[in-house]
């Protein structure tokens, strides 16, 4: 849509079933049908610099884990970049592309699969859904209108330009920080660490041996759990 027309902002398609749901670096996401919430967002970020990209992706899995918790979902986290977990389980995915035009942000398309109400995940012994977590039921209907709520509070701070906040508030939630941690580099070689953080471009900053604090981007590193 937004390649062939000007799409308004915080246009939203809903899916009840994929059949070639795309995770982060080329992964595949499967969902049963009509059980779970699929859908993507149109955000105007023309007012977000191209080298603060990453603050969408913060906003984003802030948003969804505020949304959470007023169902009442427990021991939130965010595993960096963005998938969101409850319980050391992934309960859901996000995959933004943004549209650059000369070299300026115009719009984010975000994509967003949260395990809702599926309740057997075949070979994935680390994901999860609210139903598995909660025993309850939800209406996925009104699961996304309370995430939409909080993508449009959360987007108004980071258009007021509070990204400290916004930062501090994902780094508070990131899963294993300051824990003791095992990550593989691209190499396949394990290492250990502490999660100290974030840098603003978005690589995780991890404490290694000596006190040395270095920068690893997405597909340099992968953290063991």
């Amino acid at each position: 849509m937004s390649a062939e027309e000007a799409v308004k902002d915080y246009t939203v398609v809903v899916t009840n079933y994929q059949t070639n749901g795309r995770g982060q670096m080329g992964t595949h996401w499967n969902s049963e049908d009509s059980k779970n919430l699929m859908f993507s967002v149109f955000k105007d970020v023309s007012f977000v610099n191209i080298d603060q990209h990453f603050y969408i992706s913060i906003t984003v899995a802030l948003s969804i884990l505020k949304a959470l918790q007023e169902f009442n979902i427990k021991k939130l986290k965010i595993k960096w970049p963005n998938d969101i977990l409850s319980e050391n389980k992934k309960i859901a995915g996000i995959l933004i592309e943004n549209v650059i035009k000369q070299n300026q942000l115009q719009g984010s398309i975000i994509g967003v699969g949260l395990n809702v109400n599926q309740t057997e995940f075949e070979n994935l012994p680390n994901a999860s859904s609210l139903k598995l977590l909660s025993g309850e039921h939800f209406n996925l209907d009104e699961l996304l209108q309370v995430i939409l709520k909080h993508l449009k509070m959360n987007f108004e701070i980071l258009k007021s330009g509070n990204f400290q906040a916004l930062k501090a508030d994902y780094e508070e939630l990131l899963f294993r920080k300051n824990k003791p941690s095992t990550f593989k580099n691209a190499e396949g070689h394990l290492f250990s660490g502490f999660i100290i953080g974030v840098s603003n471009s978005g690589c995780l900053k991890v404490q290694l041996e000596d006190q040395i604090i270095k920068e690893f981007d997405l597909k340099s590193i992968s953290l063991l759990y």
